[in-house]
């Protein structure tokens, strides 16, 4: 990732799926790393999970979250989770 990239990143300055876009690429990067660091898959999937509902927890209420949890059982049945992940 590029300075400029980084910068505009965190100026806010990037559009939606472009943040979503690099928001994947630092992740990606941070899973690889803690992989190489002797982390297992599943104990990684887990906290990220955490920290996600966490996020979510923090900006949108129990609630909200609760709800959008509830709609990812669904989709994740219809395979829209199923995706060939990058293994570097």
């Amino acid at each position: 990732m590029s300075f400029v990239t980084s910068s505009l990143a965190a100026r806010g300055t990037v559009a939606d799926e472009d943040q979503k876009r690099l928001a994947l690429t630092y992740l990606q990067d941070a899973w690889t790393e803690a992989q190489h660091q002797g982390i297992e898959g599943d104990c990684l999937a887990q906290t990220a999970l955490f920290l996600a509902l966490a996020e979510l927890i923090s900006t949108y209420g129990e609630d909200a979250t609760a709800r959008y949890a509830a709609g990812l059982a669904p989709r994740i049945s219809n395979g829209e989770f199923s995706v060939e992940l990058s293994r570097q």
